[in-house]
């Protein structure tokens, strides 16, 4: 079974890094991953989007994907890249602080995530991406909790490894604003057709 993950938002809110992060964890559970990340040339400001496969066995998907499974929306500036992607059934992760979609209108299921505000009342408003991640992994179990914080920490510089603890406590708050299973990601359903 293989799940494509599609990631989006604004240079600067942690969509690269928490794509890479998901990738370690699942990784460090013996799954088979493919991550590709697409950045406009700017640090700040510009569209991001990242790319994530992650399989039971060998993946057969390209790095670039023509559908997906879901998708993680940290801001809707640049989703209407990933919105053509989405299959009828997939389902969508929204910041809903600050993702504007409209979930009446499309053939997808939303979760609503406000994760800026989740990460500024812990006082660590960097930490949006993470709070998503852990919303995601309580969403779907797509890894275990403990495997997507030591990832975490894994894949921080190590000028960055200071915001280790205070991005295990987004990534918990995350995991515990959602409901849990509400989209199984290694449930043996059906398979999802492009």
């Amino acid at each position: 079974m293989e799940r494509e993950i599609l990631f989006t938002g604004i240079g600067g809110q942690g969509v690269q890094l928490a794509a890479q992060v998901l990738a370690r964890a699942a990784t460090l559970e013996e799954r088979f991953v493919l991550f590709f990340g697409v950045y406009e040339g700017m640090m700040r400001g510009g569209s991001t989007e990242s790319t994530l496969v992650i399989a039971d066995a060998p993946i057969e998907s390209p790095p670039i994907v023509s559908r997906a499974w879901s998708a993680i929306a940290l801001h809707s500036q640049f989703f209407a890249s990933v919105d053509a992607k989405l299959r009828a059934e997939s389902w969508v992760l929204r910041n809903s602080t600050l993702a504007e979609i409209d979930a009446t209108s499309v053939p997808y299921r939303v979760f609503d995530v406000p994760a800026t505000e989740i990460a500024a009342q812990l006082g660590t408003p960097q930490a949006v991406s993470m709070v998503m991640l852990g919303a995601y992994c309580g969403l779907t179990e797509a890894v275990q909790k403990d495997s997507l914080c030591r990832a975490m920490s894994d894949a921080l510089p190590s000028y960055r490894r200071q915001h280790s603890a205070s991005n295990t406590k987004a990534i918990e708050a995350g995991f515990d604003a959602v409901p849990h299973r509400a989209s199984p990601f290694w449930e043996a359903s059906r398979e999802l057709r492009p």
